[in-house]
């Protein structure tokens, strides 16, 4: 009885905190948008993708010398794709790959005039993380680059990197937030499909599905054998990846594609549900489902929650 006596209405009570979380979890859509702060998101990237690479290259490298296994070396990187989306996801997105970001300009849910700086910060953070390979190891077994596997010709690589990429794309643009890789489903869908996909095709190209993973190595070691492949193959992948998401959700860039996935092709229900989130965004109504008097600590009846 004493239990039920000192049970509150959830909405009246936890709905600050609730909103805090998700705050944190799927960023501000102003805050991702605001040239003031592209420094941040310009970091984000860098030390995201810098991360990435490190497990990636590393991994890589462990492996060919033989001291940790290939399901290892392919799953960790899917691991860390997931930590890094749930972390700073909210913050630049959480793009790691040139083909991603270019992926989301395509689709209108990213400027274009931001992609130059997020490529090159990819390319950078990625090169930062085979010099650190290179200091701790130095320059053996390529510092883990991506490559056609033995007993594979160039052209197989590619057309392996163009359908595993293809379906990643399809996953990102599938679960992100616009043009942001953010929330525990988005981070599941991305990081799983990685492991996935390194657990089969690594023998085949080294799963790489991203340019910026495939410069780091070349560029440090020196070794740019078939690196066309990872460049041509994703990138081929991502436009195969904006011609499906555009026959299973319409065309992007208009304020519902907040909504991940939602896609609606039906022209006066599209314009609603975009009126809706603009008026939400703008703060002019309140999401359906909360109500505004909790937030400053009234029950929706007016009583105090105390």
């Amino acid at each position: 009885m004493m239990a039920l006596a000192e049970h509150h209405d959830l909405s009246t009570h936890d709905l600050p905190r609730a909103r805090h979380l998700l705050m944190l979890e799927f960023g501000s859509r102003t805050e991702f948008d605001d040239p003031k702060l592209e420094y941040r998101r310009l970091f984000s990237e860098l030390l995201g993708t810098f991360m990435l690479v490190l497990v990636a290259a590393g991994g890589g490298l462990l492996h060919a010398k033989g001291q940790i296994s290939l399901a290892a070396a392919v799953v960790a990187p899917g691991l860390m794709v997931l930590a890094i989306i749930l972390f700073m996801g909210a913050v630049s997105g959480a793009h790691l790959n040139p083909a991603v970001s270019l992926a989301f300009a395509v689709r209108g849910d990213f400027p274009w005039k931001r992609v130059p700086g997020y490529i090159i910060v990819q390319l950078l953070g990625a090169t930062l993380a085979c010099l650190f390979l290179l200091a701790v190891f130095g320059n053996v077994e390529h510092l883990g680059a991506t490559l056609p596997g033995p007993g594979y010709h160039d052209w197989q690589a590619f057309l392996m990197e163009i359908a595993l990429t293809a379906v990643l794309l399809s996953v990102i643009l599938g679960t992100a937030s616009a043009a942001q890789n953010v929330g525990a489903i988005g981070a599941l869908g991305v990081g799983g499909y990685i492991a996935l996909a390194g657990l089969w095709s690594a023998p085949v190209s080294g799963t790489s599905m991203n340019p910026a993973r495939s410069f780091g190595p070349a560029l440090v070691s020196g070794d740019w054998t078939a690196y066309w492949v990872y460049v041509a193959g994703p990138l081929i992948g991502a436009a195969i990846a904006v011609g499906c998401a555009t026959i299973l959700r319409g065309r992007g860039g208009d304020p519902i594609s907040h909504a991940a996935g939602s896609g609606v092709l039906t022209p006066g229900r599209s314009a609603e549900k975009a009126k809706l989130s603009r008026e939400i965004d703008e703060g002019r109504v309140t999401a359906p489902g909360l109500d505004a008097p909790a937030m400053d600590g009234t029950s929706p009846d007016g009583a105090d929650g105390r």
